[in-house]
């Protein structure tokens, strides 16, 4: 069965050589943006190409107002401390993610707490939040508190991975209840939408990335997107180190970051924009492929939950077994087809082994079948 999946990709991507797992398409304005960048001289963190970008991503995500940073790591580390995360403080989060929602948690010196994911959406479950908050959680005065180790739990930060939407509404209400804002980690799901609507926007905060393998890239870029107009300008303020506006005196009042995306990026970003549901179209005529091949093997295609769109940044299958996804693993890759295996659980890297967590069942469950497949976009 193997020979046929290695068969079926190698047709589907048109190449007898190595096939990655998501490369960028550059068909559009790329190298048009990038000379008028160059020429214009003006290459770093002003110019009219961030201007563009800001503005394109609060259309594309329906808030109203976006910073453009370097990356998603720096965009989650000032999102939560746009919402008031600080030193000794928690975050609820997934054990099941990318390494970098758990790191800007600490770069804030702040405590992540690793709750399990749901098996259909494979983020954050509202189920487990509820039932943490109602064994842990205390409500004060000042905010939430976990009465375990007395901290303040400051925020909330759902991860929607792969492009999958997590349970939003359900997250909201509970979330609401107990007065925990929400930081929404859009970092995979540019163009993915919950009941009509994208994701990034349901939080006081979201945040995307645009690294080089994501669904529209910028080379390195990340973004924060807001309704909170001060709080998306309190957002630009902190990641140009805040500098306090002068003609020509250098004025910071307070700790700030030099996060600024480069004019560069954003050129290389704007193209990308423009080309995004073209992106979104090709993958899901991808996915249905996908999905009809493996229906017929028995093996199952995630597809997305009712009343979401996805956008299949990365594709994958849930294999029987941890065995059976180490057989795949090792076929595909020895066979010049690029696979990769879900992350690791939070809780297993030894700079996370003594943070807070639930039993983590169903993240223990993905973790051994997960499998992600090649997923770039075929023009």
């Amino acid at each position: 069965m193997y020979k046929e999946i290695n068969r079926f990709i190698r047709n589907k991507f048109k190449s007898q050589d190595f096939i990655p797992l998501h490369v960028p398409v550059f068909n559009g304005n790329e190298k048009k943006y990038l000379n008028q960048c160059i020429d214009s001289t003006y290459v770093s963190s002003i110019g009219p190409f961030v201007d563009k970008f800001e503005d394109l991503m609060s259309q594309i995500t329906n808030t109203d107002k976006t910073t453009a940073v370097v990356n998603g790591t720096a965009a989650i580390h000032v999102g939560l401390r746009l919402v008031g995360v600080k030193e000794n403080d928690e975050v609820i989060t997934q054990a099941l993610t990318f390494v970098a929602t758990a790191n800007a948690i600490a770069y804030n010196n702040a405590h992540p707490i690793f709750l399990d994911v749901d098996l259909d959406t494979m983020g954050l479950s509202p189920n487990a939040v509820v039932n943490f908050l109602e064994e842990y959680g205390e409500l004060r005065e000042e905010g939430c508190y976990n009465k375990k180790t007395g901290r303040k739990i400051a925020a909330c930060l759902p991860m929607h991975t792969f492009g999958f939407p997590v349970h939003l509404d359900e997250l909201i209400k509970v979330c609401n209840i107990w007065r925990i804002p929400i930081v929404e980690d859009a970092a995979e799901s540019l163009g993915s939408e919950y009941k009509g609507k994208p994701t990034g926007s349901f939080g006081e905060v979201g945040v995307f990335s645009f690294n080089g393998n994501k669904i529209v890239t910028s080379g390195g870029g990340g973004a924060i997107t807001t309704n909170n107009i001060k709080m998306g300008e309190r957002a630009k303020f902190l990641t140009t180190t805040a500098k306090q506006p002068h003609p020509f005196e250098y004025i910071h009042n307070e700790l700030g970051y030099n996060f600024r995306m480069p004019n560069l990026n954003a050129a290389l970003a704007c193209a990308q924009l423009e080309q995004l549901n073209m992106y979104l179209n090709k993958k899901r005529n991808l996915a249905t492929s996908y999905d009809k091949f493996f229906h017929k093997k028995g093996i199952k295609f995630r597809r997305e939950t009712k009343n979401t769109k996805a956008n299949y940044w990365l594709m994958c299958i849930e294999l029987e077994n941890l065995e059976e996804r180490n057989l795949f693993l090792e076929f595909t890759n020895s066979n010049n087809i690029m696979t990769r295996p879900i992350w690791k659980s939070m809780d297993s890297l030894p700079m996370y082994k003594n943070c807070q967590k639930d039993e983590l069942l169903n993240t223990k469950f993905l973790e051994d079948r997960i499998v992600n497949i090649p997923s770039s976009v075929i023009l």
